[in-house]
């Protein structure tokens, strides 16, 4: 049975220290969901998973997992020598209506204020069920690190401003790319082109580098 929302964050790590060590498949048997037999139609299953049974409540919508507390939600699928697999989703990048947007407003800022991030094995030749939770991690920015990411996201921002979104490569950033996002080719949306025209493209999302997230999961357990 899925989790209420915790009441503090002491019992959201509570929640998420009782989880390490077990199986995907030792979870969705305690909530009561079917475990796929792969991942490939089921993207996202393990971190839905995840959010069941921390109790995160957020859903969709463009705020932290745990708007209450202020926390960010996200698992790092991680290979035998523990480190990330992928660059981790963000959110949605808004293409228009940017007057006026600041950093500080931002959901990039708001969800990366606080994040507990979870690794779990994510070898292709362990199957779903069998995929082992590891120790959760608390993590909020220093000075350094929060200042990079601002840079990343306001040089990002002013090109998407300009109408140069398309000349925009998953190359540019230091710790945040920005890249599309979307199920096929065929999904477009609006967006500001080079004269200022509204044009159609692929929607873009923020990414963080796996080599941040690498460091960070190396700083905290090793």
């Amino acid at each position: 049975m899925p989790h209420t929302p915790p009441q503090s964050l002491e019992q959201l790590m509570a929640r998420a220290c009782a989880m390490a060590g077990l199986t995907l498949g030792e979870i969705a048997a305690q909530l009561g969901v079917p475990v796929p037999t792969d991942l490939k139609r089921h993207k996202g299953w393990g971190g839905q998973l995840l959010e069941l049974w921390l109790g995160a409540s957020a859903g969709s919508r463009p705020e932290p997992d745990f708007p209450h507390l202020g926390v960010e939600l996200k698992s790092v699928p991680i290979d035998e020598q523990g480190k990330p697999l992928e660059s981790t989703y963000i959110c949605v990048c808004p293409l228009t209506d940017l007057r006026g947007l600041r950093w500080q407003d931002s959901v990039v800022c708001h969800k990366l204020s606080r994040v507990l991030w979870i690794p779990v094995e994510g070898s292709r030749h362990i199957p779903p069920a069998q995929r082992h939770v590891g120790m959760p991690m608390l993590w909020e920015p220093n000075a350094e690190q929060m200042a990079v990411l601002r840079r990343d996201w306001e040089e990002l921002m002013e090109q998407v401003a300009l109408g140069q979104v398309e000349q925009i490569t998953a190359h540019q950033g230091e710790y945040l790319q920005l890249r599309p996002k979307a199920a096929n080719r065929r999904v477009l949306t609006e967006a500001i082109g080079p004269e200022g025209e509204k044009i159609q493209t692929l929607p873009r999302g923020f990414y963080l580098r796996s080599r941040f997230t690498a460091d960070l999961l190396a700083q905290y357990y090793l």
